[in-house]
């Protein structure tokens, strides 16, 4: 019954996951409270005007942070309806995106991470669309200047840099040197014009110094966290599923599924390698792991043959989300 009607292709569904957010938000809601960020971490160029402005209301944080959770679910939506790379009409991963992310209670408040994400989505899109185009420089310069204004917000989005280069030997009809030059001028932009700002307002040690708490700081929301180890344990276990599965339908996908899917894999894969490597990466990574990962989850639910076992795994989904809400007071 859940299931069906989550991944029902119908526009009444579109209202199903702000309602699911406030419901997993209610507490953050009714008892907000600020990020507890490292020194240096809201200070990135285009996140500190931000933080300057909110920086003094929780609840203020909490609904902003609601408002474009919503927003980059309808994204998320957007771009597998436009690309089709799950086969089957449906609704899945904007409400899927929703409850997962319901169940890291401790980013329910404003985070850089969240600007970030809305130009990642951007990217991503942007570079979806030059899939079996000659010389689509344009888009590529577009996919990579976005990414740079994330990186802006949000640093560590710059290991995904890697992923888009392959993307663009992955999708373009005939690989030259030229599309890969063009994608990292695209990204460099944004940050040469930070740079640029920087020196002539007299801030460029201030910026240096962001940028490197940003990276070497200790920063782990990990340790000592059981129920966040529970709720992730669980994530794994339908990532896997849902790994199994695509390699099962790999020769049925159309060419440009199993690109698109191979791309959300290496943006999985460097994801993980900023959490490994990066000091200063921790549970806000999730954020953006959660996209490829809806995908993934969704394609599997929305192709399993047994009723009964997609309805069993969204009930206990949605009983470790609300586990997390209760041990999260």
């Amino acid at each position: 019954m859940i299931l069906r009607i989550l991944k029902a292709n119908q526009s009444g569904n579109y209202i199903l996951f702000p309602i699911i957010g406030l419901l997993f938000w209610g507490e953050s809601l009714l008892h907000p409270q600020l990020y507890p960020f490292f020194l240096g971490e809201n200070k990135n160029l285009l996140y500190l005007p931000i933080d300057n402005f909110l920086k003094n209301s929780a609840f203020t944080q909490s609904v902003t942070a609601l408002i474009l959770v919503i927003i980059l679910a309808f994204m998320v939506q957007q771009i597998n309806s436009r690309y089709a790379f799950i086969r089957i009409r449906t609704l899945l991963p904007a409400p899927l995106f929703v409850i997962l992310l319901g169940g890291i209670t401790e980013m329910h408040t404003l985070h850089p991470v969240y600007f970030a994400v809305i130009f990642l989505l951007l990217a991503i899109s942007r570079l979806f669309s030059i899939y079996d185009k000659t010389k689509p420089y344009p888009a590529i310069f577009d996919s990579g200047f976005l990414l740079g204004i994330g990186t802006l917000f949000y640093l560590n989005l710059f290991i995904l840099i890697p992923a888009f280069l392959a993307g663009v030997a992955f999708l373009t009809r005939d690989n030259r040197w030229r599309e890969f030059i063009v994608m990292i001028i695209g990204f460099l932009l944004p940050i040469f014009f930070a740079f640029t700002y920087a020196i002539l307002t007299e801030q460029f040690m201030e910026l240096l110094k962001t940028f490197e708490q940003n990276l070497i700081t200790d920063n782990n929301h990990f340790k000592s966290n059981v129920p966040l180890h529970i709720f992730l344990g669980f994530l794994i276990l339908l990532t896997t599923l849902g790994s199994i599965k695509i390699i099962q339908q790999y020769d049925t996908k159309k060419v440009s599924s199993r690109k698109y899917f191979t791309i959300f894999f290496l943006i999985f894969i460097f994801l993980v390698f900023s959490f490994i490597l990066i000091p200063a990466t921790s549970q806000e990574i999730l954020i953006i792991i959660l996209i490829p990962v809806s995908y993934l989850i969704s394609n599997f639910l929305a192709f399993m043959k047994g009723r009964f076992w997609g309805e069993l795994i969204l009930i206990m989904l949605f009983g470790i989300v609300i586990y997390m809400q209760i041990v999260a007071n």
